[in-house]
């Protein structure tokens, strides 16, 4: 028998709820990165709320930020240095030049 996780957040496939405005914040407050909740508000505070477009990209943005954190792949890419990115960038380029 395996142990279960004892957090929610620890489950694979973990995605918190953000079908709201209020479940959004409660998302960016509590498994964001550092300083997006502040960020949102202050976005969000300086949009035109008649620009439904607008909204719904600022929404999608941070929704996409939170599951992002879940995302091993996606903190794994996060994480690299500039270096790395840089380097495999020119060994990508080098490979399709030599096609």
């Amino acid at each position: 028998m395996t142990a279960q996780p004892d957090h929610q957040a620890d489950r694979p496939g973990f995605n918190p709820p953000m079908g709201t405005l209020a479940e959004l914040r409660e998302a960016l407050s509590s498994w964001g990165f550092p300083g997006d909740r502040q960020r949102f508000e202050e976005e969000l505070d300086a949009l035109d709320l008649d620009d439904l477009t607008k909204v719904r990209e600022l929404i999608q943005a941070y929704r996409h930020r939170v599951l992002l954190r879940y995302d091993a792949q996606g903190m794994a890419a996060l994480a690299r240095t500039t270096e790395d990115v840089e380097d495999e960038l020119r060994r990508k380029l080098t490979e399709a030049g030599a096609r």
